[in-house]
């Protein structure tokens, strides 16, 4: 159960992560949180909404995974995004900030530890 919970945890951030990209990229939220300013959200609001979508990806692979009638295809299918969520926060957190990697990569390495226990 433990395990379900740290992996629904991650799937809400990406969700969370997907509307900050796509929809609040040059509002004032979005701007506060990536820490930018207008201008440079509005030149790059295109790529925003691409990464958003990418994190939309995660999210559908977390849900498939907890959702799939085979618990044990289910789990792989669990763990590989999650390994996917770990990588991107790992290689934002060495070129954005080291912040990424505690939000991205952490909670998603608990949730893979979960299976791991």
């Amino acid at each position: 159960m433990l395990k379900l919970f740290w992996v629904a945890l991650v799937a809400l951030e990406h969700i969370y992560f997907l509307y900050l990209e796509m929809f609040l990229w040059t509002k004032p939220k979005g701007l506060k949180v990536f820490k930018q300013t207008l201008e440079k959200a509005e030149a790059s609001k295109v790529l925003a909404a691409n990464q958003g979508l990418y994190n939309g990806f995660l999210t559908a692979g977390l849900i498939w995974g907890m959702l799939h009638p085979d618990p044990a295809f289910g789990r792989q299918i669990q763990l590989f995004f999650l390994g996917c969520v770990v990588v991107a926060g790992s290689f934002g957190g060495a070129t954005v900030g080291v912040r990424l990697f505690f939000v991205q990569a952490v909670p998603a390495l608990i949730a893979i530890s979960c299976f791991l226990l």
